[in-house]
């Protein structure tokens, strides 16, 4: 009977972690693949951006109203002095890599698009060692460098490389490296109160929002004002298509947040690691078989030698928790808020590396 139970138990864990994956990979392919499509069609992809921004901030202001009332707990407001000057500069970062990052779905193509990101990973060592969050040791020094060389090697004669794009991407991917270290710091401070999802969801879209609203002004606030797909409408079918669109984007990078949270809460940091391993050769897959990316061998290559990489670095992560009594599944964390907030422990000295290692995983996406 007591081994009956066990091998239930274990199923029932199996499928409730095969269950989590699949929603984690329908959220963050399906958000990818989505903004790909719609940029084709619909040229303001920094709208888009604040417009998912603003829906967002919606989902998660109602959802803190339904706990609260369901709780009967007030949830955390921080004072104005807090927000600014601990908010603000992670907000902005966020705002910058989410923004560049759908911009540059208007030049380049999925694969070239979802491994450039990959390379996120590689400027979050970078700032982690010059915020003094990693020890520099050489395992380190080869993670760069195969992720560097693989990088290197997919672009290399690229038959659809395109130069604007790649810098939008890559410039995303660096500020993502800033972004997710200015993260980590601004949750490992406990007295804020936000490793509750929601709470880090709600107070970060208004300040993303503002900082991302003068790149708007300037390159798109001109082009969209005689546009007559939003306010120079002559269709009201087409414009109620249109906003139903943006708003089905916003609904996307929201469920993305909660079901990063729910994988990591119910399973580990590691299980999101590897899952994001795997994600990044179903994107690649997908946008080869759906979307008709040309990837030549030497491309698959370097795509292999950037993934080595970062597996290598999952893998000593996981071996450095193993060390410390095994990995946990993290409870009360908070989640990403686009596309993806780094989730996080409320208590720093129980989940110091499993949150480095979700901490690189976020850098993949």
């Amino acid at each position: 009977m007591g081994r009956w139970a066990l091998d239930v138990a274990f199923v029932w864990k199996a499928v409730l972690t095969l269950g989590l994956v699949l929603l984690y990979y329908c959220f963050s392919i399906g958000i990818t693949f989505y903004n790909k499509w719609l940029t084709k069609s619909f040229h303001f992809p920094l709208f888009m951006t604040m417009l998912h921004l603003a829906v967002i901030f919606l989902f998660s202001a109602l959802s803190r109203a339904l706990v609260q009332c369901s709780s009967h707990r007030a949830r955390v407001v921080l004072s104005w002095a807090d927000y600014l000057r601990r908010v603000a500069p992670t907000a902005l970062a966020t705002a910058l890599d989410v923004g560049l990052s759908n911009w540059s779905f208007l030049y380049v193509t999925v694969s070239l698009y979802t491994m450039t990101k990959s390379s996120a990973v590689l400027f979050i060592l970078i700032f982690s060692l010059i915020f003094k969050l990693e020890e520099l040791r050489a395992a380190l020094v080869l993670v760069v460098l195969l992720i560097a060389g693989g990088l290197f090697m997919f672009t290399y004669k690229s038959t659809q490389f395109n130069v604007e794009g790649f810098a939008l991407v890559l410039g995303a991917s660096f500020i993502g490296g800033i972004r997710w270290t200015l993260t980590q710091m601004l949750l490992q401070k406990a007295e804020l109160g936000l490793q509750n999802p929601i709470d880090t969801m709600f107070h970060l879209q208004p300040l993303m929002f503002l900082g991302l609203f003068p790149l708007f002004a300037v390159f798109e606030g001109l082009h969209l004002s005689t546009s007559e797909k939003i306010f120079r409408f002559q269709d009201t079918g087409l414009l109620l298509r249109v906003l139903g669109s943006l708003f089905l984007g916003g609904i996307l990078a929201f469920g993305l947040g909660f079901s990063e949270f729910l994988l990591v809460s119910r399973t580990s940091s590691l299980t999101l690691s590897i899952a994001g391993i795997f994600k990044e050769v179903c994107t690649l897959l997908l946008a080869a078989h759906l979307l008709g990316d040309q990837i030549s061998l030497l491309n698959w290559l370097g795509f292999a030698l950037c993934l080595s990489g970062i597996s290598l670095h999952v893998a000593l992560k996981a071996l450095h928790s193993r060390g410390d009594g095994g990995p946990k599944a993290l409870k009360g964390l908070s989640s990403s808020p686009d596309l993806e907030l780094l989730l996080r422990s409320s208590q720093r000295e129980e989940g110091d590396n499993e949150e480095e290692e979700y901490f690189v995983a976020q850098g993949q996406q």
